[in-house]
């Protein structure tokens, strides 16, 4: 009985050396403890790194993404399932982590942009809202713990002008917009709020029927929308 369990604390303890980079064919090895740690064999000798703060070590496993070296979102698989964080959080403004997506700090609408410290405000278009659990933007009705979005503040089932557009408008659905078009032959009145024959106040005829506008026109309109 006393060999066998010779035999298997040995194993374990064979199971838990750290591996080593310059026995695999890549030449890069996981710590078997920190999930932003890992070892890089380099002239014959082991080498080791930390990812950015904020990433964490993917370069081990088979398909995963790399956003800088051999580094990616934490959030993006279970890399740090069963293990802990070698570095603590190094904050700047706006940004929980030096690298990273964050919630913005008072709309549902924008979000943040990490990248070594330096934040950049981004905006979800379509009404769609900022989800803190995907760290992506999102419909609103899988976002919690967020107001209604800020363009059916008025009338939470009615519609609302896009910008100086003469046949896009929202339709807001319980509080959260909808992006629509009127019909080709009609144009979308700002006073009664509906597509109607033109000409309106605002436009004489219908726009033509080219190609849906570039993203960054939605961006625009919808930001002038939440300044008003």
């Amino acid at each position: 009985m006393k060999p066998f369990i010779c035999l298997f604390f040995a194993t374990i303890a064979f199971a838990q050396e750290q591996p080593d980079p310059c026995q695999s064919k890549r030449k890069v090895a996981e710590d078997i403890k920190y999930c932003d740690r890992y070892y890089k064999c380099v002239g014959g000798a082991v080498v080791s790194k930390d990812c950015p703060n904020g990433l964490v070590f993917t370069g081990s496993i088979k398909g995963a993404k790399s956003l800088v070296d051999e580094c990616d979102y934490p959030w993006r698989d279970d890399y740090c399932e069963g293990k802990q964080l070698a570095n603590p959080p190094i904050s700047t403004e706006h940004c929980d982590w030096l690298y990273g997506i964050f919630g913005h700090e008072s709309s549902c609408t924008r979000y943040w942009t990490c990248w070594n410290g330096t934040a950049t405000e981004q905006f979800c278009i379509g009404g769609l809202l900022y989800n803190e659990d995907t760290h992506a933007c999102d419909w609103p009705q899988n976002v919690e713990g967020c107001q209604k979005h800020p363009l059916c503040r008025e009338d939470p089932n009615g519609n609302v002008p896009l910008g100086k557009s003469c046949n896009r408008y929202w339709s807001c659905q319980g509080g959260y917009p909808r992006l629509q078009r009127c019909p080709a032959t009609l144009v979308f009145d700002r006073e009664t709020l509906r597509c109607v024959n033109p000409p309106t106040a605002d436009c004489e005829a219908p726009p033509p029927t080219t190609a849906a506008p570039e993203e960054e026109e939605f961006e625009e309109e919808e930001e002038e929308e939440e300044e008003n």
